[in-house]
């Protein structure tokens, strides 16, 4: 009688235990999980419910709550998702339809891939992207010749890697209405003995752009789909995407509405009057999944077309100093007007005299501003003097592996003496107190560990240079981390829904198979994602369902 009614006592027990546990969708446990909030730090459970975290710490968690899922994680290390806050998403999956010419090592190379992809196809148009001269043995800029010969009838435009500068056949030319005698300015159209090249570097290659057949609204469905699968596999959760046109961002929110996309989206508004007059009637836009509320403005082009602003002439082309896309007076003007309305702006600034010029400017319209988050998009040469007009009024939006790229010929373009502001990561981050790190794909590859690892070792895939480049301007691993989650987050008005575990932000986290805050620095490169989750659920996994 005393065993049954002790029986019957646990039973009783067990059913009042097992009523008072809250019903949750998941439990995550037994894991290393960095939470990037101050109070909580780093612990070993979470519990997500209705895609949002609603509890953070220790594994009393299990008593606490009943889940639908729990996952055992075997003290595998939990990050917030990866925020990539600077890339160019639609122009990823649109470079997987074109001519891959990442990783040519001569112009020879870059023909025969063209002529592989084009053989026996029907096209309006060949269109490519990825070559970099620097890449090869002869570094000078290609000519079109031989493309006037292989396709005299239709036109062909390879992008250079950065995206800066374009290669062109007579076809093209002809159909743009480009000749010995055109002038743009903001750019160059690059001659030899008076004779058009084919390259046009920033500014003139909008008159390209204009002739080419425009990707179909399949195609850019089928691009967003595969440069989400990639970014999911890449534990990128949200990305900050560097010039979108009101209808592709239209797009994305149909997209994102209907369930056909899934990845997080900031978007900044690339910078045309149709754009502008738009979205500054229309105010921002704001979903769970997708915010535009930012505008992004070109300064200058890029180092490694010589199209980025400097203020002394570069070290390997006699007198030349590159060009502002955008003029110091319309730079002026924009911030001015922007600065009276809810629209952060974002400018893409490359050489010290572009540089330069947005701090300038910045720093006359924001007198009045408490907190604008204004960025630079890139911050990448800048005098030394100049890194003083930083603030916390600016965030620097850098791309770490932009600077373990260009090490092999930036000394070449800016000489030594240069080099002292270039790259200059921590002490950017000195004066901002935030930095956003992203990756600038399709430019580089999709890896946030390459931008973690040239983050903290300043040192490229084959661990070169020893010691790091510019090694003064590392980041601590912490520094890194938050400048990919929390402070990415943060340069997108986002701090409070996202880029830290904690109680009612979204449950957006990745898991890896190594601890890349405590890995040496050489095996933070070996580090995979094991899973990503957005809003709890996972949207990449290699092993669990």
């Amino acid at each position: 009688m005393n065993r049954y009614f002790l029986l019957q006592t646990l039973f009783v027990l067990s059913l009042v235990l097992n009523s008072c546990q809250n019903k949750v969708d998941l439990i995550v446990h037994n894991a290393t999980v960095y939470t990037l909030d101050e109070n909580k730090g780093i612990v070993s459970a979470f519990v997500v419910d209705k895609g949002r975290f609603v509890a953070v710490g220790g594994e009393e968690l299990l008593e606490k709550y009943a889940a639908k899922k729990v996952l055992d994680l075997q003290e595998l290390p939990v990050f917030p998702g990866f925020i990539d806050s600077h890339c160019h998403f639609m122009s990823l999956g649109l470079s997987l339809q074109q001519v891959d010419l990442k990783g040519t090592r001569s112009f020879e190379d870059v023909i025969n891939r063209v002529q592989d992809f084009s053989k026996g196809k029907e096209l309006q148009a060949v269109l490519g992207r990825g070559w970099d001269q620097n890449d090869w043995e002869d570094k000078k800029l290609p000519n079109k010749a031989i493309l006037d010969e292989l396709y005299p009838d239709i036109p062909v435009a390879l992008r250079r890697i950065d995206g800066h500068a374009l290669l062109v056949n007579q076809k093209a030319l002809d159909l743009a209405g480009i000749d010995e005698t055109t002038e743009v300015e903001g750019g160059a159209i690059i001659k030899e003995n008076g004779k058009l090249t084919g390259v046009l570097v920033d500014t003139p290659m909008r008159l390209i752009n204009e002739i080419l057949p425009d990707p179909t609204k399949q195609e850019k469905i089928e691009a967003l789909k595969a440069a989400e699968r990639i970014s999911f596999e890449n534990g990128l959760t949200t990305v900050s995407v560097a010039g979108l046109n009101k209808e592709d961002i239209y797009l994305i929110d149909s997209l994102h509405k209907v369930g056909a996309l899934d990845i997080k989206v900031y978007a900044m508004i690339s910078n045309t009057q149709e754009n502008m007059d738009h979205f500054l009637t229309e105010g921002p836009l704001r979903t769970d999944k997708l915010n535009v509320r930012s505008f992004k403005i070109y300064a200058d082009g890029a180092l490694g077309s010589r199209g980025a602003a400097l203020k002394k002439p570069y070290s390997d082309l006699y007198g030349h100093k590159g060009a502002f896309v955008t003029s110091k007076d319309s730079i002026e003007k924009l911030a001015y007007k922007l600065a009276t309305t809810p629209f952060q702006m974002n400018t893409h600034a490359i050489g010290d005299a572009a540089n330069k010029v947005v701090l300038e400017a910045y720093n006359k319209a924001l007198v009045f501003s408490n907190d604008p988050r204004w960025r630079i998009e890139h911050s990448q040469i800048i005098d030394t003097v100049d890194i003083a007009l930083f603030n916390r009024k600016i965030i620097p939006s850098v791309q770490p592996t932009h600077a373990t790229s260009d090490m092999y010929w930036a000394e070449d373009r800016l000489g030594s003496e240069r080099l002292e502001g270039a790259y200059a990561n921590k002490a950017l981050l000195e004066k901002s107190g935030r930095i956003a790190l992203g990756t600038d794909f399709p430019v580089e590859e999709v890896n946030p560990f390459m931008t973690f690892f040239a983050a903290v070792a300043r040192q490229d895939g084959e661990l070169y240079p020893e010691g790091g480049y510019l090694p003064e301007n590392k980041l601590k691993r912490i520094d890194a981390l938050k400048g990919m989650t929390l402070w990415g987050a943060y340069a997108n008005f986002e701090e409070g829904s996202k880029g830290s575990i904690e109680i009612n932000k979204a449950a957006d986290f990745i898991i890896l198979d190594r601890n890349i805050m405590e890995v040496k620095e050489s095996r933070i490169l070996k580090a995979r994602i094991v899973a990503t989750l957005l809003d709890g659920n996972i949207v990449y996994s290699n092993r669990i369902n």
